[in-house]
C-alpha cells in the first residue's frame, strides 16, 4: 500500500498492569488524547516528522503522570537520571542522551544533537551540552515520586521498579509498572521519525542505562519507526525496535513483523510493549504486558489501546 499523504501519529505513556478503575483509565486517556491532538495539528500545518516528535515528547515529559521529564522516578540513591533518543528515518540519524539530570526536557537536547557530529552523550557530556546551550537548571522531582521512593527505601528497595503512572490511587502495585513515553510520526511528506524518553525503572542501581537511548528501544528508517516501553533489559535482549524495523525494511509487512517479533518475545517470557508506523501509514502496536498506554490518530479519528486486553499480542489499524 502506498502512502496517501495523510499524516499519522501514535504515542505511548508506558506499559504495565491494569490501571485501578475506570477513573484511572479516563484520566490517562485525556492526557494521551491532548498530546495526540496537538501533534496531529502540528503535522497538518506542515511540520516535519522530527518536529512533531519533539513536540509530542515535550508534552509527555511535562506531564507529571508519566515517567519522563517532570515526574521521573528516582534511582536507588534518590537521584533522577533521565535518558532519551530521537531517530529521523529520512536522514537515518540517531541521537540520544543517557542519565542526564536537572533539565526539564531531555528530548530538546536530543533534537539538537541530530545536527551534531557527536550524537549520543552520557551524563557528564549531556550536562556540559545543557550548559553550553544555556538550558535552565530544572528539578523534575514531584512529591508523589519522592513519597514513592521514601516508602520503597523503608522496605530496603525490595521492588525492582516504580509505578508506571504517578497519580494517587491510580498507581499499579509498585512491582508492575514500566514507565516510558514515546512518539512515532509519519508526516505529510512521507517522512518517519520516532522519539522515546524515560526516567528509568526506579530504585535501580546507580548509573543503570535504559533501552530508551538505544536503537533497541527507539529506531527508524524510511520504511518504519518503532518506540518501545517495558522492561528495558528485555527490550535490549530482543533488540526489539531495530528488529521490527529491519524486518519491515527487508520487505515484511509491519503487522507481520510485529507479530513475529512479539511471538518470539512471548516465548522468551519478555515483558514490554511497542508502537509502530510504516511508510504506507499503517499503524501497529504490540504488548506482552497486561496493558499498553497508547493512543493514535489514523488520519480520520483518534483511538487508543487502553482497553485492549483481548489476549492478542499485536493490534493494528
Amino acid at each position: 500500500m502506498n502512502f496517501t499523504g495523510t499524516p499519522k501519529v501514535i504515542i505511548h505513556g508506558g506499559a504495565g498492569s491494569s490501571l485501578h478503575g475506570k477513573g484511572g483509565l479516563e484520566s490517562v486517556r485525556r492526557s494521551l488524547y491532548t498530546v495526540v491532538e496537538a501533534v496531529y495539528s502540528l503535522l497538518l500545518s506542515g511540520a516535519t516528522a522530527s518536529e512533531a516528535v519533539l513536540l509530542g515528547c515535550q508534552m509527555l515529559e511535562d506531564d507529571p503522570r508519566f515517567n519522563a521529564g517532570t515526574g521521573s522516578v528516582l534511582q536507588s540513591d534518590g537521584q533522577i537520571r533521565m535518558s532519551a533518543s530521537l531517530m529521523d528515518g529520512t536522514s537515518g540519524r540517531f541521537s540520544g542522551v543517557i542519565n542526564i539530570s536537572r533539565v526539564k526536557n531531555p528530548i530538546e537536547l536530543v533534537h539538537f544533537l541530530q545536527s551534531s557530529p557527536d550524537r549520543v552523550l552520557s551524563d557528564y557530556g549531556a550536562a556540559e551540552l545543557a550548559r553550553e546551550l544555556q538550558v535552565p537548571s530544572y528539578n523534575a522531582l514531584t512529591d508523589l515520586r519522592l513519597h514513592e521512593w521514601m516508602q520503597e527505601r523503608q522496605d530496603n528497595f525490595k521492588s525492582t521498579m516504580a509505578g508506571v503512572v504517578a497519580e494517587p490511587e491510580l498507581v499499579e502495585t509498585s512491582n508492575a509498572g514500566r514507565g516510558t513515553i514515546g512518539v512515532v510520526v509519519l508526516d505529510s511528506s512521507g517522512g518517519l521519525a520516532v522519539g522515546t524518553s524515560t526516567g528509568g525503572k526506579g530504585f535501580e542501581r546507580i548509573g543503570r542505562v535504559s533501552d530508551s537511548a538505544m536503537p533497541a528501544g527507539n529506531y527508524a528508517t524510511s520504511h518504519a519507526a518503532v518506540s518501545c516501553t517495558g522492561i528495558g533489559e528485555d527490550i535490549i535482549d530482543e533488540c526489539l525496535a531495530a528488529k521490527i524495523v529491519v524486518r519491515v525494511t527487508d520487505g515484511m509487512s509491519l503487522p507481520d513483523a510485529m507479530q513475529r517479533s512479539f511471538t518470539e518475545a512471548s516465548k522468551n517470557q519478555r515483558d514490554f510493549g511497542a508502537i509502530a508506523l510504516d511508510a504506507s501509514g499503517a499503524i501497529s502496536w504490540g504488548k506482552t504486558s497486561e496493558v499498553l498506554l497508547a493512543a493514535y490518530h489514523d488520519g480520520t479519528s483518534i483511538g487508543d489501546t487502553l482497553e485492549w486486553n483481548n489476549g492478542e499480542l499485536v493490534g493494528f489499524c
